[in-house]
């Protein structure tokens, strides 16, 4: 299932940019307090602050991709490609906001990627068209009644 790979990896990189962009946008507002202010009120103007409300955006189209992956291979096979979505934040905020990248986050980078590896390697049973899934549910369906 290496064709929906690039799809997969679209998913992990609007995922990572939306956490950069609502971590940049939480960055540039004031200290949250809550009191003596509605919070609804407040609640709003932190959603609708431009990089927080991009990055929320961001997140809806991560999202949507992740739903058209899901039609295609399995969640077994495409869920643990997030976890990179860790490895980008990390990497990025080391440089970007000057966080800290110490050799055990290095080590944990570096076991991610090898799982995902592995699990890439394993490949999906889903056909082009989702087809096997279809009947595998199907199948369960039949089982389980």
């Amino acid at each position: 299932m290496t064709k929906y790979i690039p799809f997969i990896l679209f998913t992990v990189l609007t995922n990572a940019a939306a956490q950069l962009m609502l971590k940049h946008g939480m960055m540039q507002l004031s200290p949250i307090s809550f009191t003596g202010a509605n919070p609804i009120l407040k609640i709003l103007s932190i959603v609708f602050s431009p990089f927080v409300f991009l990055g929320l955006l961001t997140f809806v189209i991560s999202m949507a991709s992740h739903l058209f992956v899901l039609s295609k291979v399995e969640l077994s096979y495409a869920y643990p490609f997030l976890s990179l979505a860790y490895v980008v934040v990390a990497v990025a905020t080391f440089f970007l906001f000057g966080e800290d990248m110490n050799a055990s986050r290095i080590a944990g980078i570096a076991l991610i990627c090898l799982g995902t590896v592995f699990i890439a390697g394993g490949g999906s049973k889903i056909s082009e068209h989702g087809t096997e899934l279809a009947a595998s549910q199907t199948h369960v369906t039949e089982v389980t009644r």
